[in-house]
């Protein structure tokens, strides 16, 4: 008796009576001191990036600007004072040469990084989840199709596609084209897991009862089928954030990003990789907001998988 009184104490703890899938599901996310510390680091670079015009303002200092008595013109450039030029006046020092407000900057670009990075990922989550649940609900030909399209996407160089794409576009807008061709490359993943995850629902017995019900496709699907693929779809969402964080870095690094003066964070450690033995601050702190929300992406994304999607987890 003292046993079973101790098991429903704990059970009522863990899972409260009446709770759903996702309410647990939050309470063991929630222990996770991991999970914590990745949502406050989220949500202070989505801050950020949201604030950066008013957090420039507040810097007195706008990202293009040039503060010529921040550096010293007989020592190449360098940034008068410790550290990079930390002082008052530039809360995290300036460039090297231009003077130009690193904060500014910085700012500015968790801007353009995490807009083309969000962008993205919301166009692969949309495309992969749409062309999965197709393939595997209908079958057939349209699965067929749909997945030698896969193949074929995938088995592109995409990265050097992506740069000879970025070179010969001149005459563009940059971030809708970094946008438009990161998520072109990133869709046939999440429909391969959308599609496995579809072939083993569309023959649940909710799934036939709506269909001898005189339910339609659509209904079934976007009714029945796409909330038993929701969990999966959102812990691979967090999972591809950090990579697209780190395509459009790389690609800002090898010159064929956002174009200067438009700061983005690939493109200041690329600028960093010439001053980092002189400056090593004006490579730490670029890098170090890189590192920082692509780890913080990454363990939400790990713990999302483990509580959503525990199968495959262990695959």
């Amino acid at each position: 008796m003292a046993t079973t009184s101790t098991t429903s104490t704990y059970a009522s703890t863990v899972a409260p009576a009446g709770s759903g899938p996702w309410q647990r599901a939050w309470e063991q996310l929630r222990r996770r001191a991991s999970v914590k510390t990745a949502l406050v680091v989220i949500a202070l670079f989505a801050l950020m990036a949201v604030a950066a015009p008013l957090l420039s303002a507040l810097g007195g200092w706008s990202p293009e600007a040039f503060d010529k008595a921040a550096v010293d013109p007989y020592l190449g450039g360098q940034p008068i004072g410790p550290l990079g030029g930390i002082s008052a006046d530039h809360w995290l020092g300036v460039e090297p040469v231009t003077g130009r407000d690193l904060f500014a900057r910085v700012v500015h670009g968790a801007q353009v990084s995490l807009l083309i990075a969000f962008t993205a990922t919301a166009i692969v989550v949309v495309a992969g989840t749409a062309a999965g649940i197709a393939a595997g609900y209908f079958g057939g030909r349209t699965d067929a199709v749909l997945s030698r399209l896969m193949d074929l996407t995938m088995s592109f160089p995409s990265l050097i596609f992506m740069i000879a794409m970025m070179s010969v576009a001149r005459d563009v807008n940059r971030i809708v084209l970094m946008t438009a061709v990161i998520g072109l490359f990133g869709w046939p993943g999440i429909a391969r897991v959308v599609r496995g995850q579809t072939l083993s629902l569309k023959h649940r017995e909710y799934v036939d009862a709506a269909r001898v019900g005189g339910s339609g496709p659509w209904r079934i699907l976007t009714r029945e089928v796409l909330p038993g693929v929701a969990g999966p779809v959102i812990a691979y969402t967090t999972l591809i954030i950090p990579g697209m964080i780190a395509t459009e870095a790389a690609l800002s690094y090898l010159g064929v990003g956002v174009r200067p003066p438009t700061p983005s964070w690939g493109q200041m450690i690329a600028e960093s990789v010439a001053f980092y033995d002189t400056d090593p601050m004006y490579f730490v702190i670029p890098s170090s907001c890189l590192f920082l929300t692509v780890l913080a992406f990454t363990l939400l994304g790990d713990a999302l998988r483990d509580v959503l999607d525990p199968r495959g987890s262990r695959t």
